[in-house]
């Protein structure tokens, strides 16, 4: 892959040899389309928790993420991935999506953005 177009936001990072305006908005939709992802046990969506580590979107327009989660006895460990995978796959443009869970680094609450804090009163 060759990294022409490179676009970062908090807690992602994109690279792609598509156009940057594309990459730009494929990038947009995709935090988009992650905020509508909420753990069911916590009142804050995936994104703003800081539950992604990395979205990378190909040459062929397929993503991948690298995503974690608070704890690995988590009980929604089974169907967050792949709410992952429907919501990212939901965003026009985006071919195959691939979710890997890891582990390391371990999620911790500094990983949480301002939105979430005040969400979950942890300010």
């Amino acid at each position: 892959m060759t990294d022409t177009a490179e676009v970062k936001t908090r807690n992602m990072e994109t690279h792609s040899a598509l156009p940057p305006e594309e990459t730009e908005r494929l990038g947009g939709e995709i935090v988009a389309a992650l905020k509508t992802v909420f753990d069911p046990e916590i009142p804050a969506d995936i994104y703003e928790l800081g539950l992604i580590y990395k979205v990378d979107i190909k040459d062929d327009r397929s993503v991948d993420v690298v995503m974690t989660l608070t704890t690995p006895n988590c009980p929604a460990a089974g169907e967050l991935p792949q709410m992952v995978e429907n919501a990212v796959a939901s965003v026009p443009g985006v071919g195959v999506v691939n979710v890997n869970l890891v582990w390391e680094p371990a999620w911790s609450p500094d990983r949480m953005s301002d939105e979430a804090r005040l969400v979950l009163n942890m300010w």
